[in-house]
């Protein structure tokens, strides 16, 4: 539909045009042998980039349609999860059909492992593969557009006002509704922005867009019948590590202190090569239940707290996360119980304080309570929902 084309993703009859046109961009071979290669590009940066090229374009020279894309992908991704993750589980989608398109709401901790590590789920459990919202703010580089539409990306508007942010919000909405009607799963972040504080909280205006679709429709739809129409299915994705987190307690204490924080042209790109990278330690994907509005209750903010109480529900704690705790909050409970609660051993308890320490280490001693709070945070969440069963005072 014509009236998507500025935001869509590539379709097959495109993906060849536009691989070609990505191996002939130095500014991607460039890039991409700087991260690399990093010592050998300082040494040669033009030989090493051209040797670069010539390896992509070896890889996508039997590339023509946006399976054999993910294909790619996904071979990149197993190696990538191989080297920076201790394991990777997921618990929920044996409850979910795979016949059924959702609209995937998940926490927001990563730029691009987020989406990516729920499309690993679901495509090695038979579900197709999402389509996935990310910000054009963050595709500050031609190349970057094409790698995220070439991957089922479409693209949210952001930096808009008035007139320009209502039609970007209904023409968003009116996209991710069509997607649902023709059976195609989408992903999008419960909020604009990462949780960089450890606090999982769904954006109101996030549903407000959503809804914007059933409003504009003839006959109007209610809120609730709207959004059950999209097949809401909250997900939570825990990372024992943020390979950010240092970065994320930096910017929050620049906030605090400044007032502000202000990135330069490479903050973004930074972050999401460090995602990807970085160590991340155990992680786990929830996949809630579908979500079943009511009328009777139905208000955007009534709709962000059902996925906010899934989310936080399902979240998958780790030692970790206690640890924090512990250090910020030393007589909120019994914090010997620990080894009896996960089922292990004191040495391995104390095996993962010393990895919290060792995060800690590097850092100005300003940022240690910023990057304490974002692992303990979940632990509060939960307590806030559940408290007794963690045996925490807040």
């Amino acid at each position: 539909m014509h009236i998507f084309d500025d935001i869509r993703p590539y379709h097959d009859g495109e993906v060849r045009g536009v691989v070609n046109r990505l191996v002939a961009d130095l500014a991607l071979s460039r890039a991409m042998a700087k991260f690399r290669f990093p010592l050998w590009y300082r040494v040669a940066p033009g030989l090493i980039s051209r040797v670069v090229q010539a390896g992509l374009r070896r890889e996508l020279n039997d590339v023509y349609d946006v399976k054999d894309v993910q294909i790619v992908i996904e071979k990149y991704l197993d190696k990538l999860i191989e080297k920076t993750a201790e394991g990777l589980t997921h618990s929920g989608l044996d409850q979910l059909d795979p016949v059924l398109p959702y609209l995937f709401i998940s926490n927001h901790r990563d730029i691009t492992m987020d989406p990516a590590l729920v499309n690993y789920m679901l495509y090695h459990e038979g579900f197709d593969t999402l389509q996935i919202a990310i910000g054009d703010n963050l595709l500050k580089r031609p190349f970057l557009t094409d790698l995220m539409k070439l991957n089922k990306s479409f693209l949210v508007k952001r930096g808009l006002q008035g007139r320009e942010l209502l039609a970007a919000s209904k023409q968003l909405s009116a996209y991710i509704s069509h997607c649902i009607a023709t059976g195609q799963n989408v992903w999008i972040a419960q909020r604009e922005g990462r949780a960089k504080d450890g606090v999982d909280k769904t954006e109101p205006a996030v549903i407000k867009m959503l809804y914007m679709q059933g409003r504009g429709s003839e006959p109007k739809l209610p809120l609730a019948e709207a959004m059950n129409r999209l097949n809401i299915v909250p997900v939570a994705i825990s990372y024992e590590l943020d390979p950010c987190d240092a970065a994320k307690a930096a910017e929050l204490h620049a906030i605090d202190t400044r007032g502000c924080y202000t990135k330069d042209e490479n903050t973004d790109v930074n972050s999401i090569l460090t995602g990807m990278v970085g160590k991340k330690g155990a992680v786990h994907v929830s996949f809630g239940a579908p979500l079943s509005v009511h009328e009777e209750v139905a208000t955007t903010d009534a709709v962000a707290a059902q996925i906010d109480a899934q989310i936080v529900a399902n979240y998958r704690l780790h030692l970790i996360n206690y640890l924090a705790l512990q250090k910020l909050q030393p007589d909120c409970m019994d914090f010997a119980t620990l080894p009896a609660r996960f089922g292990v051993s004191e040495a391995l308890v104390q095996q993962k304080r010393e990895l919290l320490l060792a995060r800690l280490r590097p850092l100005d001693a300003a940022l240690h309570p910023y990057v304490l709070r974002m692992y303990a945070n979940p632990v509060l969440n939960q307590v806030a929902l559940n408290g007794a069963q963690h045996g925490v005072q807040r």
